[in-house]
């Protein structure tokens, strides 16, 4: 049976909790907290690890949640919260149950409210600046009774109790949410409040991620022989990386050609790796293997614990070859674990199987390693270039593991694979010569380019006419967004001349298409990826 080693879960001497009920914003509070430089955990409202005493803790933030505080089954405030004396956040739902755990009232609101919103901030206090501002709010319920010493910090048209707290005691509620990049300066209320009401100590730095994983790595497998999963992405090459800074020679690094990468990836890693040091990048060609397995399958969850278990055999096969080491080093981030698993949240749902998270075989010999399970996707960029890896490592497109497999729809077949590789070449390359492949800002501050690009092959023909002659062939859709840790994203805007450009080219280079779509879908309700 297989175990993992969470390198990613530090024992760092300072850290926020965050108190998961069921909220989709709860792994942004996350997000914001480690943006002030603190470390931050998240555990669901009935965790047992909250019943034990964690000298590390220095504060707690109570997410937003999908119940009434008031309902009989709902969701209540942990008993070991208001007994140890730290410093609380409640948002939203989180503000309305730590308000009724204190001896205040919720009820129902008049009317929803729902969108951006204007606060005013009738004096000075410890967590929030003394201005006006505008916030997002997003709730049907509210506090209408304050518990005894809580004074009123903010109040809108709609919410006469926006904020309030009790700053003696460092207990503060919000009825919007600050972690939302609507509510523009919400990441200085969450910085006043880790950094200043919690006194935690800034040390949540790409150089301290680096020390702590190279320790966490040689406690678990120091003296033994590691095998490490490359593929060329920047999540599983600083998982390399930073096993490679801890463990030396007994790394093994092995590239898998599956026959589904992006045109010309074999040799863009192969290049890009030969650049870095240790023992040379080992590559097997395991394409028509993995093709043979994948025939006739359409189902996605199926695709990814079909590749998922493939991975394992290849890796337990090329393992033999190299003194069978019982390691296996993966580049499993955040977002993989969320989506698969829910970490941190009872209520959460899975949304899909990552084919390194809930795809692998429970059969499988290895421990796996897995230094970024707990990062966020700019935070290993981050660590990639404090390690000095290459930029185009670093910087490289997003690709997920199963490779094409989720961007062709539908069955997988040679054919399908080679027309999307040239679709997607097309769009990505279009995108590189107009300098909008990677996310950055236009005259007015706003968000100009892609964070991730890339083509979709869908199962659905249509009919068109190309050359005075009906046609009836597959669709491509585009699919281009910009984020900043990939937890959300909203659609790139790109320039309408460039998407009918890179529409012509597909029609008019790549056979069996003739119709292009943009997917203008944000995450949520959609996921990045089509499947």
């Amino acid at each position: 049976m297989s175990s993992r080693i969470d390198t990613a879960v530090q024992t760092m001497s300072e850290k926020i909790i965050i108190i998961d009920y069921g909220s989709q914003y709860t792994q942004l509070i996350a997000r914001r907290v480690r943006e002030a430089n603190v470390y931050s955990e998240i555990l669901a409202w009935n965790d047992p690890k909250l019943r034990t005493p964690d000298l590390e803790i220095r504060g707690f933030i109570l997410s937003g949640g999908p119940m009434s505080s008031y309902e009989q089954d709902a969701p209540g405030l942990p008993d070991a919260l208001l007994g140890g004396n730290l410093p609380i956040l409640g948002i939203c739902y989180g503000m309305q149950a730590l308000a009724l755990a204190l001896g205040g009232e919720v009820s129902r609101a008049g009317e929803h409210e729902y969108g951006l919103a204007e606060i005013s901030v009738p004096k000075a206090n410890p967590l929030l600046p003394e201005v006006d501002q505008t916030v997002w709010m997003s709730h049907g319920d509210r506090v209408t009774r304050l518990p005894e010493s809580w004074e009123v910090l903010a109040s809108s048209a709609n919410c006469p109790i926006a904020a309030a707290g009790d700053p003696t005691r460092r207990l503060f509620g919000l009825q919007f949410h600050p972690e939302v990049r609507h509510t523009p300066l919400g990441s200085e209320i969450l910085r006043r409040f880790v950094l200043e009401i919690c006194a935690c100590a800034p040390n949540w730095t790409p150089d301290s991620i680096i020390q702590h994983s190279i320790a966490r790595i040689r406690e678990q497998a120091a003296g033994k022989q590691v095998l490490s999963a490359v593929s060329g992405g920047v999540d599983s090459s600083v998982a390399t990386a930073l096993t490679r800074a801890a463990l030396g020679e007994n790394v093994h690094s092995v590239f898998l050609d599956t026959g589904l990468l992006r045109l010309g990836e074999r040799e863009q890693v192969e290049n890009a790796f030969a650049q870095l040091p240790g023992e040379p990048l080992r590559v097997v060609d395991a394409a028509e293997r993995f093709l043979a397995k994948l025939r006739g399958v359409t189902d996605p969850e199926q695709k990814r614990k079909i590749i998922g278990e493939a991975f394992i055999r290849e890796f337990e096969t090329f393992a033999r070859e190299v003194g069978s080491p019982e390691f296996l080093v993966q580049g499993t981030i955040y977002p993989d674990v969320v989506e698969s698993q829910g970490i941190g949240a009872s209520q959460a749902q899975r949304i899909k199987s990552h084919h390194n998270v809930g795809a692998l075989p429970p059969d499988m010999k290895f421990e796996l390693i897995e230094p970024l399970r707990f990062l966020f996707k700019d935070e290993v960029r981050a660590v990639g270039e404090a390690l000095g890896l290459p930029r185009a490592l670093v910087w490289r497109q997003p690709f997920p593991g199963p490779g094409l497999a989720v961007r062709c729809l539908g069955e997988i077949t040679r054919e399908r694979l080679d027309t999307l590789r040239r679709a997607d070449a097309i769009f990505t390359s279009e995108l590189e010569k107009a300098g909008l492949l990677t996310l950055a800002e236009n005259a007015q501050g706003l968000p100009s380019g892609s964070s991730q690009a890339f083509a979709v092959l869908l199962p659905v023909r249509s009919v068109g006419v190309m050359g005075d002659q009906r046609s009836y062939q597959e669709a491509i859709a585009l699919r281009a967004v910009t984020t900043t840790d990939f937890m959300t994203a909203d659609w790139a805007r790109l320039p309408y001349e460039l998407l009918g450009r890179v529409a012509s080219r597909i029609v008019n280079e790549v056979p069996r298409v003739n119709r292009v779509v943009y997917d203008i879908t944000s995450k949520p309700p959609a996921t990045i990826e089509w499947e």
